[in-house]
């Protein structure tokens, strides 16, 4: 389901940050690992418990709309009355979004099942009929009088809400009236949602044959091999990968272009005059701040990604990488196998020397099995940590390969699911972090498994290689994604003047990868088609940046725990308590952090520059 569909129902997000990839062969034995028991949910998707609650979502939206359709803007003085409304609302959304979370979760388990599509297209078909009911109510709260709405939010019941309140009165001036936007709903499972499930379905059957391998490899397989030690596996991965992708190429384009028309006939429609303003709302940031922020990552690229390849192409004994080089491992140093029961307890050490708490909170993923850890054919690439609803709890899916960035991506989803369990209790319209928040307890949780790895490290080389790793991440999260959102921007502006080819798309990606990477990577015939697989671009437009708003934000608090900042992890705790009840100001504001200046980024870019540093002065020592 789609964001425009309804706000009640939740993606499964984070989504891990596209382009990072591990591997491992699939024969290595990496232990037990866990699959998700989904019965916390429901039983089965046949089971009564799933037909009950559509039932009573169904009949309590219909009673829902008879009791306060018409009648919210003459009580909007009342807040006893209001507060009684805005629960109500916010029982039907636990209610609706352990449906839609349930189906969503069942299908990324396996989206090549056809029984598990059917039912999670009929649970979205249902859902989106049912909330047809409680559009009107948003909209009209949104009419009722300033004054009055402040008189009542005076009302202790009602003044909790007043985030949500705050953050519903910044959408008025881009709501529609309730006919239109019932249409924009109903039409979302034909239009965006269809092209959605045709993007995952038909990633989730590709097949790569990579030379070498004795069946062609699923996706995420592919992609993994592109850190494989053998420049040889990497190499052939690349070119199975170009191949496939290119023969496909006019499905991706058409995707693509029918996405961008859509989002620009939604953002013309509510008034959005740049590309990315709609993502900005959802993100609760302002539009300066992200060119802020982009405007400092870019001019920040020669002395980071460009300077950091160029060492690691002197390091492989080349003067230029090729695109399959990027993510190699250094030579001298090769990546080692992490099994399930080392990498949990790794990341458990690091999340319990940081506050016991959070290491509590994350144990109950391993032992209540809120995680799927294997990788299985057709399942969902990538990873994610979908928070369901405050009524149950996060579940977390990864594809375990056993490499350290597999340890890493274990750390950056658990920092999700801490992050959504200990916002839970504010409740489903509180506890909704923005994305660019939300990005905030994963990539810390990175950087303190990060620095367990590097406490145990005594040799120089594999320092080195545990650094060099870590770089390559926060180039991943930081300058890759910014690209990704450059790149993004120029498909959405040019498509507004009309179609692109597929030529075209591919010259923009060349561009900004060019640009991003610089002269240390050679972009080989065949990397032009390699936007084709990232998920994000597709399900949720402009995405991408968060994870560099995060990252940078990850950096610069983390500098203050190093310099032991007054009561560091209680006001961080407090941080992921509040959710999506706090803007960013107020969030970073106990820290002394502003996101609003300049400072605030290079603060962060710094500490990834000092690392490359530092890598420079152990490469002379090795």
């Amino acid at each position: 389901m789609t964001a425009e569909q309804t706000k009640v129902i939740k993606q499964p997000m984070c989504m891990a940050q596209a382009g990072a990839a591990s591997s491992a062969s699939p024969s290595v034995d990496l232990g037990p690992m866990p699959e998700w028991d989904l019965t916390d949910l429901y039983p089965s998707p046949d089971s009564p418990e799933v037909e009950r609650d559509f039932a009573a979502a169904a009949a309590q939206a219909k009673r829902f709309k008879q009791t306060y359709q018409g009648q919210l803007v003459a009580m909007g003085r009342d807040g006893a009355k209001l507060a009684q409304a805005v629960k109500e609302y916010e029982q039907l959304a636990d209610l609706m979004g352990r449906l839609g979370s349930y189906a969503g979760l069942l299908y990324a388990a396996d989206q090549s099942d056809p029984a598990r599509a059917k039912f999670y297209g009929d649970t979205s078909e249902r859902l989106t009929n049912i909330s047809n009911d409680l559009i009107f109510f948003e909209l009209e709260l949104n009419k009722i009088e300033d004054a009055d709405l402040a008189e009542a939010l005076k009302h202790p019941d009602l003044a909790r809400y007043k985030p949500w309140f705050d953050d519903l009165r910044k959408e008025k001036p881009h709501q529609l009236d309730e006919q239109l936007e019932q249409l924009f709903h109903e039409k979302a499972q034909t239009s965006r949602g269809a092209w959605n499930r045709l993007f995952n379905e038909t990633m989730a059957a590709l097949r790569f044959p990579v030379e070498g391998e004795p069946e062609p490899l699923p996706l995420e397989p592919t992609l993994n091999l592109l850190s494989h030690a053998d420049e040889g596996r990497r190499r052939a991965a690349a070119e199975a990968l170009a191949k496939v992708f290119k023969e496909n190429l006019r499905l991706f384009t058409l995707i693509t272009n029918t996405l961008a028309k859509d989002k620009e006939i939604s953002d013309r429609w509510r008034k959005f005059k740049d590309v990315a303003d709609s993502r900005h709302l959802a993100n609760r940031v302002e539009g300066p701040v992200v060119d802020a922020m982009v405007s400092a990552v870019r001019a920040s690229y020669p002395k980071l990604s460009h300077r950091y390849y160029k060492l690691k192409a002197r390091w492989l004994g080349k003067d230029r990488l090729a695109h399959w080089d990027r993510n190699a491992p250094l030579p001298e140093k090769p990546e080692r196998i992490v099994p399930w029961p080392e990498a949990q307890e790794i990341v458990l050490k690091a999340y319990r020397d940081f506050s016991p708490e959070m290491a509590d909170i994350a144990r109950r993923f391993f032992d209540k099995n809120w995680i799927d850890a294997p990788v299985r054919a057709g399942k969902s690439p990538g990873a994610f940590s979908h928070p369901t609803v405050p009524s149950v709890h996060p579940y977390v899916l990864l594809n375990y390969q056993g490499k350290p960035r597999d340890v890493m991506t274990l750390a950056h989803e658990l920092g999700h699911g801490v992050h959504q369990v200990l916002a839970a209790p504010l409740g489903p319209l509180l506890s909704q972090t923005p994305l660019t928040l939300a990005e905030t307890a994963s990539v810390f949780g990175e950087m303190l498994t990060f620095r367990v790895l590097l406490s145990d490290a005594k040799d120089p080389r594999e320092r080195k290689a545990l650094m060099a790793s870590k770089v390559e991440d926060m180039l991943n999260t930081v300058v890759r994604q910014i690209a990704f959102y450059t790149f993004e921007r120029k498909v959405h502006e040019e498509r507004r003047q009309g179609e692109l080819t597929s030529d075209r798309i591919n010259e923009i990606w060349m561009e900004v990868q060019a640009e991003s990477l610089g002269p240390g990577i050679e972009l080989k015939p065949g990397y032009e088609v390699f936007w084709t697989y990232i998920p994000h671009f597709i399900h949720s437009p402009f995405y991408v940046y968060a994870y560099a708003f995060g990252d940078c934000l990850v950096n610069s608090l983390y500098a203050l725990y190093e310099e032991a900042h007054p009561r560091f992890v209680e006001k961080y705790l407090d941080m992921l308590r509040a959710g999506g009840s706090k803007h960013h100001s107020e969030l970073l504001a106990p820290f002394g952090l502003d996101a609003r200046q300049p400072e605030f980024w290079h603060k962060g870019l710094n500490v990834i520059e000092r690392m490359i540093d530092e890598l420079e002065g152990l490469d002379r020592l090795v």
